[in-house]
């Protein structure tokens, strides 16, 4: 896609080539793209890093201005916006709940479970993952295979800037009832999130684990069990409590990995 690219990148400098034929023509090659999972955002690497395609995210970005807004029927539920729903689950290997929602462009790979949820343009979620209700994953966030967001969970999309890196939930990983992760927080592969766990960019994860604490900013290592906690902060006005996130172990090989996403907590004494 190396044309498509250029064209791309010319056409986000310069957005009069918008009215183009042929620009419009890529940014939906790309979209198709991104629909089919034949590319994404954002893709791990052999040394555990992330490589987040600046460009990729430019063509979402551009092919918003270049759709017009038009009225989508399904059953008795109708919709005006710009975005087509995603179509062809059956096919895909796909289980769709009744109300769950996929935007065209997201990838959903086969094996996936949505209960009455929503993916955003741009995601990726994986096979064995399940999103349950109410949950959310938005604009270009990348969830591994076999993980479990719990219900009502809001994973943040992250769209602009361009260069910034998305939300990740690696593989196997599990996250419980209400947890919010946005800001391109990376939660890496077989972490477990508490109930109610709030992970923004500047949310001390504090490692308790230890005699020391060990603070993370932006990033879950992996395996780690974590849990909503608070910590003292000093203002003009006096101390309060600041809310955080608590590593407070880590899980066991011991247990069964079907079991153990919810295993993990019950183990220290936690709600899921």
């Amino acid at each position: 896609m190396n044309d498509v690219r250029k064209t791309i990148e010319s056409a986000w400098e310069d957005r009069t080539m918008l009215s183009n034929w042929e620009v419009k023509k890529a940014i939906r090659e790309v979209l198709a793209a991104l629909d089919a999972g034949e590319i994404r955002v954002a893709e791990p690497q052999a040394d555990g890093t992330w490589t987040t395609h600046e460009w990729i995210k430019k063509a979402v970005l551009l092919y918003f201005p270049i759709q017009e807004m038009q009225t989508i029927e399904v059953g008795p539920f109708e919709y005006h916006d710009k975005i087509p729903l995603k179509t062809g689950f059956a096919e895909k290997g796909v289980r769709v709940v009744p109300q769950a929602l996929a935007r065209y462009g997201s990838f959903i790979e086969k094996g996936a479970i949505l209960m009455p949820s929503y993916v955003n343009i741009g995601a990726w979620v994986g096979g064995g993952t399940m999103v349950d209700t109410w949950a959310t994953v938005g604009s270009c966030a990348q969830i591994g295979r076999n993980v479990h967001l719990a219900g009502g969970v809001g994973i943040g999309g992250v769209l602009e800037p361009p260069q910034a890196t998305p939300t990740i939930i690696e593989d196997e990983c599990f996250v419980g009832s209400r947890c919010i992760v946005v800001e391109g927080v990376h939660v890496e592969r077989e972490a477990v999130l508490g109930a109610n766990v709030v992970l923004t960019k500047s949310t001390h994860i504090i490692d308790v684990t230890d005699s020391e604490p060990v603070i993370y900013k932006g990033r879950v290592p992996a395996r780690s069990v974590v849990i909503p906690g608070t910590y003292t902060r000093q203002f003009p006005a006096g101390e309060y409590q600041v809310a955080c996130a608590l590593i407070i172990g880590s899980r066991q090989e011991s247990t069964d990995k079907k079991v153990s996403l919810n295993e993990a907590l019950r183990e220290y004494q936690l709600a899921v």
